[in-house]
């Protein structure tokens, strides 16, 4: 009697694997749902980010550098009272990063199957966004209050210092902001990466950070 045997099927290990037994590189559920979630085992948005907040780092060290030599050699140079709306511009970016990291939790949790509504972790990062926004329209107000005192770019060394910081940083927290909805439109269509959202996330992290060291920096020698 003749015996048949059957061949298990041929999987071609090109292409990745939805159903949680590989790299562990998919935030997949183990059922095969493939969610909101994704990812893949090179992550070049993560590096690039690298790069970038180091390039970034350096650019305000070199800012404030230049802020300390120019402070002892200046003969003209002035305190100034930082506008009071500085401060809270501080806790509304320092609220955005809870938010953010609340989106992170329901984001994982969807992704796992535990999260059954992708509008929860959708509401988290739309809050977030908000913040970031209040964030600049605060920085527009307090240039808008240091030009009602009579000080503009051009009127003394510190003042062209806080223009410069607050503005430069500004631009950057505009670019988290436009990274921000990207994730919140890939989030939208279900294909969103693990290594994009991780990307945005520290690099908006780093702009909390930095606009606190700038805040100490303005508040010490302005």
């Amino acid at each position: 009697m003749a015996t048949t045997i059957y061949e298990p099927p041929q999987v071609d290990p090109r292409l990745p694997d939805y159903s949680g037994n590989g790299s562990g590189h998919n935030l997949a559920p183990a059922g095969g749902d493939l969610r909101a979630v994704q990812d893949r085992p090179l992550q070049p948005a993560q590096t690039g980010m690298w790069v970038a907040l180091a390039a970034i780092t350096m650019s305000f060290a070199a800012l404030t550098s230049a802020l300390v030599v120019r402070q002892g050699t200046a003969p003209d140079w002035r305190h100034m009272t930082l506008p009071n709306v500085l401060y809270l511009n501080t806790v509304v970016l320092g609220v955005s990063s809870i938010t953010l990291e609340f989106a992170r939790r329901r984001i994982a949790a969807y992704a796992h199957g535990i999260e059954t509504q992708i509008a929860v972790p959708m509401r988290w990062l739309v809050a977030t966004l908000g913040l970031g926004l209040f964030f600049v329209a605060g920085q527009y107000a307090a240039w808008l209050q240091l030009r009602a005192t009579g000080l503009y770019l051009s009127s003394n060394p510190n003042s062209s210092f806080f223009y410069l910081l607050t503005g430069l940083h500004a631009i950057h927290v505009l670019g988290g902001l436009l990274g921000l909805v990207y994730v919140i439109n890939k989030l939208r269509h279900m294909v969103l990466r693990r290594s994009t959202f991780s990307a945005a996330a520290q690099y908006w992290h780093f702009m909390g950070l930095l606009w606190m060291y700038l805040l100490l920096l303005l508040w010490s020698k302005l």
